[in-house]
């Protein structure tokens, strides 16, 4: 608990200051305002629609130099995830733990856990080559050296986050991850038998996609390693239904597909996975029966 309020103390400082620097560089009034600074961005001649994380990211690589330095510290400004020291605040017990973490079938439609609180589930990783000694300072709440020693402050204090969780004596936590478990899940069902194979065998599920789809061989990092790209938002996008929509919301055009590349690829992915496409109609059918005829229906019963 130390930790977490040195750390809550450290943002306020933090943010007070990126305020100040902001609004002595762009002499606006709230240039946490998005529509303040949009206007601001648009007078010295950047448009832009939206300073979402993804449209911030993309202006900072053509900004000029004092538009760019603007948009960082409001970049730096905006990253909530330090939000989850004051979150692991309010959830400490007396004794210093958490619990409610997890809730039981939180999803009513799908049945799955859901994350409470501090969600556990969602946090950022750790990449700092000085993780203990930056910890130490966050801990003994010297600001001072955390500014003069590391680019950006909220950067450190959220890639401190999984530090403030302390196992009990004699216990550890693990950070775990299911490896590609939608892809995996939806190729059971269905019963799309090639792509079975490829994890059965170790394989790269982006590679054997976009070799499916495009009917070459695709290696990563090898031969024709450039359309890997290209089977691996097909796979994150398509698996479950989604079309050219899921295609832009996983990030496509960032990534450098043209808009015009979107329809065909959907198609490809579908007529390389028959199976699945039959699986999400099968489903629908047997829904719409359900409701229909007030019946219990089943399809692609899992085969033991």
């Amino acid at each position: 608990m130390t930790m977490v309020r040195q750390a809550i103390a450290i943002d306020s400082r933090s943010r007070e200051r990126l305020m100040a620097l902001m609004r002595e560089m762009t002499e606006l009034e709230n240039p946490n305002s998005v529509q303040q600074m949009k206007q601001w961005l648009s007078d010295n001649g950047l448009e832009t629609d939206t300073l979402g994380k993804k449209a911030v990211k993309e202006l900072l690589k053509t900004a000029p130099a004092p538009l760019g330095e603007v948009l960082s510290l409001r970049q730096q400004l905006a990253k909530s995830s330090v939000k989850k020291y004051q979150a692991m605040e309010n959830a400490a017990c007396a004794d210093g733990r958490c619990r409610g973490m997890f809730q039981f079938y939180g999803a009513n439609r799908t049945g799955r856990f859901a994350w409470r609180l501090v969600q556990l589930q969602n946090l950022p990783q750790n990449h700092l080559p000085d993780l203990e000694e930056a910890r130490a300072l966050v801990r003994s709440g010297d600001y001072d050296a955390l500014d003069m020693l590391y680019d950006s402050v909220p950067e450190v204090l959220s890639e401190l986050i999984r530090t403030a969780f302390i196992p009990k004596p004699g216990c550890k936590f693990i950070v775990a991850d299911f490896a590609a478990i939608e892809a995996r899940v939806i190729a059971w069902l269905a019963g799309e038998r090639w792509r079975q194979e490829v994890f059965e065998s170790g394989g790269d599920i982006y590679c054997a996609s976009a070799s499916q789809m495009f009917h070459v061989p695709v290696e990563k990092n090898g031969v024709n390693g450039h359309l890997r790209q290209k089977g691996k938002i097909a796979e994150l996008a398509l698996g479950y239904g989604g079309s050219v929509g899921a295609l832009k919301a996983m990030g496509a055009l960032e990534m450098g597909l043209e808009e015009e590349e979107l329809q065909p690829l959907v198609s490809a992915w579908k007529s390389s996975n028959p199976n699945i496409v039959k699986l999400w109609w099968d489903v629908d059918r047997a829904a719409k029966t359900a409701v229909k005829d007030r019946s219990s229906t089943e399809t692609h019963r899992p085969r033991q």
